[in-house]
């Protein structure tokens, strides 16, 4: 997960840096990256190029770009992603309620409504993404959700998971099976068991042969001969259900 924030004043994102800190440390199962930005259009021109983040704090009142720009600006790109607004003056509310920002909160921050916004939002993005699939790894847990991966796969005892914009993660060792480790993503969710070391997503299925099956990314996957009558009668279920 991506948390920007944006103020113009650093005395002002620093606290803010420290109290989302605080916050993240509270909560377990959460592996986010924060990015921070004291020149708006700097921020402003990375949404242009769609370097995009999940989660944005802005402040409101900024030079050059404001609050409302940067969150106009997420609205044209379609995005899925969540705004906080803080700002030292109420006069922008309804602006704010235009770009359906998540929360709209008043400097100085208090921590118990700061930490009420972030449950908010982080309510939103599972809503708009969907269930997330937890992933223990050297650097922590990383909440993933279904519909970013494209196929797991066991290497070694620990899961090589591959997403569909080409970033790998890796798990830690994993104590349970293979098949006990993605179980949850077999029960109803879109996946298929290909292999005693595969699962894919049948969203990202290009092709589909007696003995491989080529996701979306060009890789080929090996389906196992025990397999290969269940898995091509599962996909073609699948695929009917999909587009009836």
């Amino acid at each position: 997960m991506k948390i920007v924030i944006c103020d113009d004043s650093i005395e002002d994102l620093i606290k803010i840096e420290k109290l989302l800190q605080k916050y993240l440390e509270s909560c377990s199962g959460i592996g986010a990256e924060i990015f921070k930005y004291t020149n708006p259009s700097v921020l402003y021109d990375k949404i242009c190029k769609r370097e995009l983040a999940d989660i944005y704090i802005l402040d409101m009142v900024m030079s050059e770009k404001t609050g409302i720009d940067i969150g106009s600006q997420l609205q044209k790109t379609g995005s899925k992603n969540v705004i906080i607004y803080i700002t030292s003056s109420d006069d922008f509310a309804l602006e704010a309620f235009r770009v359906h920002a998540a929360r709209y909160l008043l400097k100085p921050v208090v921590e118990a409504d700061f930490f009420e916004a972030l449950d908010h939002a982080l309510l939103g993005l599972e809503k708009k993404e969907g269930p997330s699939y937890l992933i223990k790894t050297k650097e922590g847990s990383v909440s993933v959700p279904y519909s970013k991966i494209e196929y797991i796969e066991n290497v070694s005892r620990m899961l090589d998971i591959h997403l569909t914009d080409g970033e790998n993660l890796k798990s830690i060792f994993i104590r349970k099976s293979f098949d006990a480790e993605v179980g949850e993503l077999l029960d109803g969710k879109g996946f298929m068991q290909v292999h005693k070391s595969f699962v894919i997503n049948l969203k990202y299925i290009k092709k589909l042969t007696q003995n491989d099956v080529i996701m979306e990314s060009g890789k080929s996957i090996p389906i196992s001969k025990s397999r290969s009558t269940s898995a091509k009668k599962e996909y073609l279920l699948f695929v009917s259900g999909h587009y009836r």
